[in-house]
C-alpha cells in the first residue's frame, strides 16, 4: 500500500537492507516493529517492498524529533541489534525532508 502522507514538508527514513539466510523470528519482529512504530507519536506511514533479498522500508515521520524517539525506542533498539546479528547480511539507513511530494490514481 501506498502511504497516505500530509502535505509536506515532513520526513522520511529508508531503510535498504540485504538479508542473510536466517529466517527465525523475522516475520514476527517486523510485524511488531509495524504496530509498535504506529504507536510513536510523529509517525505518518510506511510502505515496504522485498525482491531477490532486498529490501526497502520507507517510514515516514512528523519531524526529526519523532525520528529519534524511534530510533530510541527500547523494543526497537532490542530488535534492531538483532537484525545486525542474525537477520542483515547489510543495511543501509537514510533520512531525508520531504519537500515534495506528487501523486497519481487511476479513476474507479
Amino acid at each position: 500500500m501506498i502511504a497516505a502522507t500530509p502535505e509536506p514538508p515532513y520526513y522520511v527514513v529508508m531503510f535498504t537492507s540485504v538479508r542473510t539466510e536466517v529466517d527465525a523470528g523475522y516475520a514476527e519482529a517486523a510485524q511488531r516493529m509495524l504496530e509498535l512504530a504506529a504507536q510513536q507519536p510523529g509517525f505518518l506511514g510506511v510502505e515496504s517492498a522485498r525482491s531477490d533479498g532486498l529490501g526497502i522500508t520507507l517510514s515516514y515521520w512528523q519531524n526529526e524529533e519523532a525520528i529519534r524517539a524511534w530510533r530510541e525506542q527500547a523494543e526497537h533498539s532490542a530488535v534492531r541489534e538483532q537484525g545486525r546479528a542474525d537477520w542483515y547480511a547489510a543495511f543501509t539507513t537514510r533520512v531525508a525532508k520531504v519537500e515534495r511530494a506528487y501523486s497519481f490514481s487511476r479513476p474507479s
